[in-house]
């Protein structure tokens, strides 16, 4: 669908176009000085525009140490058609770049603007992109985050609101924040991916007719789940071997799948597992701070469940949770819940912390 501009690959970056002997010159185009995210960008497609087939992408390290991997373009530009596809992306569409190039989201993005010939803005990544912003974009993608921090600001939340096509990604997505975004005027989706599919092959819509709990996949993407019910992923167009995930997931009959927690983030307490994400979503209503679920070594249980809060809570709160597993043994007062540069809780890094404390 997009093949004439894999053959011209050229990148608009702020109203410019810059052909790919600009990135294999000696000279630095002008838009590389604007700033040190823009010089980012400019370095990255040195890369993409060098004659190396691969390129060098980076893990999230959000369950453990980040990893660097080679990666096809072929198969990036693969991945990049099926989401301009799926959006109907057209030449010419302003696209917000407000992530961070040392991983696999904000690449994409780039390749995107590659593929369907879309107007590039880099903004430099923090937790309000849209603060300074003067052009209507017709796509984004964000982590939580920033889309939860701009909604804080009415003039932040109108700009969020002409954003034709919002992709949100990088971490899970708060019911909260679901709740605030459902009745939003735009298309607003949530993406399911990893580093090691090329950012998502699945979105789940947020808002309008279509809001669902479940991620349809790309047409392209075949899926199952193994005997631990995690999810198989069977795709093709971006990588070359099936995939196994440590998402444990429910599969519909159409297709569709919901992610309901992780392997690797089940706590065995006194012969009992417990789901991470189960119990942080039951905590949710009752703490105003930031929070997580981590786990301790303990003489008795194995394992106890541990609450890392940023601000005193009363333990009283949790005395009606049921099932009473649920509740935690231990909370540990943080000054911070560590997290990725992706957004996403450093789980490693907050049992470490905890340890420590």
């Amino acid at each position: 669908m997009y093949q004439l501009y894999i053959k011209r690959q050229i990148i608009t970056i702020d109203g410019g176009s810059y052909t790919p002997d600009i990135f294999r010159s000696k000279g630095i185009p002008a838009f590389a000085l604007k700033s040190d995210f823009h010089y980012s960008l400019y370095l990255f497609l040195k890369e993409w525009f060098s004659r190396s087939p691969l390129i060098r992408v980076q893990t999230s390290g959000s369950t453990g140490i980040p990893k660097e991997m080679m990666v096809e373009k072929e198969r990036m530009m693969r991945s990049a058609e099926l989401t301009c596809s799926f959006l109907g992306l057209k030449e010419g569409n302003k696209a917000l770049l407000c992530m961070s190039l040392d991983y696999i989201a904000g690449k994409m993005m780039v390749v995107r603007a590659l593929i369907a010939g879309l107007d590039l803005y880099p903004v430099t990544p923090s937790g309000n992109p849209l603060r300074d912003t003067k052009v209507t974009f017709g796509f984004a993608a964000m982590i939580p985050m920033q889309v939860y921090n701009s909604l804080d600001s009415d003039k932040e939340r109108k700009k969020l609101e002409k954003i034709k096509n919002l992709i949100i990604g990088g971490g899970a997505i708060d019911s909260r924040l679901e709740e605030k975004l459902k009745f939003f005027p735009n298309n607003v989706y949530s993406t399911y991916g990893m580093t090691e599919t090329l950012s998502h092959i699945a979105l789940r819509r947020l808002n309008g007719e279509s809001v669902s709990g479940s991620y349809i996949p790309f047409p392209s993407v075949a899926l199952s789940l193994s005997d631990d019910n995690t999810l198989i992923i069977d795709a093709p167009l971006v990588t070359s071997e099936k995939l196994y995930t440590n998402d444990i997931a429910e599969i519909d009959e159409d297709g569709s799948f919901r992610i309901t927690g992780r392997k690797d983030n089940v706590i065995n307490s006194g012969g009992i597992k417990i789901q991470i994400e189960e119990v942080e979503k039951l905590l949710k209503p009752l703490i105003n701070s930031s929070f997580a679920v981590t786990s301790l070594p303990d003489p008795k249980f194995g394992e106890a469940l541990i609450l890392a809060v940023e601000e005193d809570v009363d333990p009283e709160i949790f005395k009606d949770i049921q099932p009473a597993y649920y509740i935690p043994k231990k909370i540990i007062k943080v000054d911070k819940i560590p997290l990725t540069e992706t957004g996403k809780i450093s789980r490693v890094e907050l049992k470490k912390l905890v340890s420590e404390l």
